[in-house]
């Protein structure tokens, strides 16, 4: 019996492991809400809310710290610290919701949808680059 192990292994080692709750995070940060499957939902949920309430404190460690985590991807952590930390600046914690949605057709896998709770319905656009993100990738 496994007790007080919280976490799934999903048959990855621990580098693909951290790689897919990383890009999982962003693409959640970058559109507001995204479909996968309920364990990788679940999974995911508590590294975004940490995150987000990282943001909320807006201090230049706290910037580093998530700069660290997206491995240097400026255009995420500015999202993540302009848009989302202000618009949560309210609320203690509870930013996102899980949603089960069926099946997977191909392996009948759970699937849900995680979403920030107030979210923006524009994000799904794509990726939109600040200027000074865009001088900089320019030199």
């Amino acid at each position: 019996m496994n007790h007080g192990i919280s976490g799934r292994k999903f048959g990855r080692y621990s580098g693909h492991r951290k790689s897919l709750l990383v890009n999982l995070a962003k693409e959640l940060i970058e559109h507001e809400q995204i479909i996968t499957t309920v364990y990788k939902a679940k999974d995911v949920r508590p590294v975004v809310e940490k995150l987000v309430t990282l943001a909320k404190k807006g201090d230049l460690h706290s910037r580093r710290r998530a700069l660290s985590f997206f491995y240097n991807d400026e255009i995420i952590v500015s999202k993540l610290f302009d848009k989302i930390a202000s618009r949560y600046s309210q609320r203690n914690g509870g930013y996102l919701r899980i949603i089960k949605a069926g099946f997977r057709k191909g392996d009948c896998a759970p699937i849900a949808v995680i979403e920030f709770v107030d979210r923006d319905i524009t994000a799904k656009k794509g990726r939109v680059i600040p200027n000074q993100v865009q001088s900089n990738i320019a030199e």
